[in-house]
């Protein structure tokens, strides 16, 4: 009876379009990456450091990226980044349809994942900053949300800084996945993935503590506008909003294309293989003949 129940629940309920799908798995992959990643930030500010630290923050955002991974890679790919789904869109891994669906996805999950960390904190932002939410100052919690540049950056070096961080993070998600490269064991690939977020933050979050993601940074970001920072979370640090939008999606195309280039473009095709093993085999029948 129960069997049946599930059955017939599952023909009800379950979505017939892969779009869907994929939908769902992104949105619930980046609200997963945002819930642990912002989270552990939540706790380091708002225990004034009792409770964390940079490392711990580290720890949040990589093992937030690979559950993410666990929960959407079967479903979507777990991109749960627009420079991620872009590069695969340059690559011809994912159709350039579904791209809009994917980004939107992306962008609504990690707007949910911050509403869950401001719900789930609440109480502890109201005692830390007395009921005013600000974005600087000594009691400043936006960036617990989103990104802001440190003293010593400029605009150029924080676009740089994106690019290539992201061209890391896609350039290696790429090395990963590559069945025609080492790549990792079937079921791996998100503890290595989220390896990559960890020595990303331990080697670049000094300038502006590594967003990387234009989805991670833009909803949250949004989040803090509507639920109380206001726009100045806009309007901070020269409007440094647009940089970790638009640095992360040209550092994916630049990764992507330097991958192709430099890597897959040289992988031995099918084709190429049999001719090699068919060279080979004559070569050995060639061998043998004149040996005898």
């Amino acid at each position: 009876m129960e069997v049946q129940n599930k059955r017939s629940m599952r023909q009800h309920c379950a979505l017939k379009h892969g779009i869907f799908k994929e939908f769902l798995a992104e949105f619930l992959g980046t609200f997963v990456l945002v819930l642990f990643g912002c989270g552990s930030v939540a706790q380091t500010v708002l225990s004034r450091n009792t409770l964390g630290e940079p490392l711990t923050v580290h720890i949040g955002f990589s093992v937030g990226l690979m559950m993410a991974a666990y929960v959407a890679g079967g479903v979507s790919g777990g991109h749960v980044n627009p420079a991620v789904s872009l590069a695969m869109v340059i690559l011809g891994k994912l159709k350039i349809w579904k791209f809009p669906f994917y980004v939107i996805a992306q962008f609504l999950g990690a707007f949910a994942g911050a509403a869950a960390v401001f719900g789930l904190y609440y109480d502890a932002f109201m005692d830390f900053t007395s009921g005013i939410l600000s974005v600087t100052g000594i009691n400043a919690t936006g960036h617990i949300f989103a990104s802001y540049p440190g003293r010593h950056l400029s605009v150029l070096g924080g676009f740089i800084d994106q690019v290539v961080g992201t061209g890391m993070l896609v350039l290696c998600i790429l090395a990963i996945i590559d069945g025609g490269n080492i790549g990792a064991p079937k079921g791996v690939e998100p503890l290595a993935i989220g390896l990559i977020i960890m020595a990303i933050g331990v080697s670049m979050g000094l300038n502006c503590g590594y967003p990387l993601n234009p989805a991670r940074d833009l909803g949250p970001r949004l989040f803090t506008a509507v639920a109380g920072w206001g726009m100045e979370v806009f309007s901070t640090a020269d409007n440094w909003w647009w940089i970790p939008v638009a640095g992360p999606m040209v550092g994916g195309v630049v990764a992507a294309v330097i991958y192709y280039l430099f890597i897959e473009l040289h992988h031995p095709h099918e084709d190429e293989e049999d001719e090699e093993d068919d060279d080979s085999s004559l070569k050995d029948k060639y061998e043998m003949i004149t040996m005898s």
